[in-house]
């Protein structure tokens, strides 16, 4: 008779493709994207759903969280991170939004982030949205709330600062989105 080696049946530990070693690590994102769309229809949620239509995200139940770029958290372009997906997933992301139906008006939204040198710790993510002039700068102004964000809440400084953001002339009811997608 042999006895069993109880060791071989027990869980696999967190090894980089293995499953997650605690539930902590299952709601920490792995990955990011960023994307941007725009709208515009004669009703208001319409308007929302082309423009999440137009930015790739509308098949998702999207769930919005607050401005930590988590640790370690490796940014990827739009149609890879995509392929993390699944129709319907619940998935989470910081997004900016904006609707208006005042026609002749510019709007915007924008995500600015910023990331610090050591990967180990997080960046920070900022979300803008609102009325603007052709010649502002709102994106470069979320990079630079981000990178103050950071250095004021944690004492890190940024590395890199970066912004995804869309402005558009108000036709009917328009909505602009930009967003950083987790993947979990």
């Amino acid at each position: 008779m042999c006895k069993s080696d109880a060791k071989n049946n027990s869980t696999p530990k967190n090894v980089k493709g293995s499953y997650p070693a605690t539930l902590n690590d299952l709601f920490k994102p792995k990955k990011v994207f960023f994307v941007k769309g725009v709208g515009r229809h004669e009703d208001e949620l319409v308007s929302f759903e082309l423009a999440l239509r137009d930015a790739g995200i509308e098949k998702f139940n999207l769930v919005l969280v607050s401005s930590i770029f988590p640790p370690g958290c490796e940014i990827v372009g739009k149609e890879e991170g995509l392929g993390y997906l699944q129709l319907g997933q619940i998935v989470f992301c910081v997004m900016a939004r904006m609707t208006s139906n005042e026609e002749g008006k510019t709007i915007y939204a924008s995500i600015g982030t910023a990331i610090p040198d050591n990967p180990e710790l997080n960046g920070y993510i900022t979300e803008y949205q609102g009325y603007c002039g052709e010649d502002d700068n709102v994106g470069e102004y979320a990079e630079r709330m981000a990178a103050y964000m950071l250095e004021t809440a944690f004492n890190i400084k940024s590395k890199k600062t970066f912004n995804v953001t869309i402005k558009a002339d108000v036709e009917k009811f328009t909505t602009v989105v930009a967003a950083a997608v987790f993947v979990m």
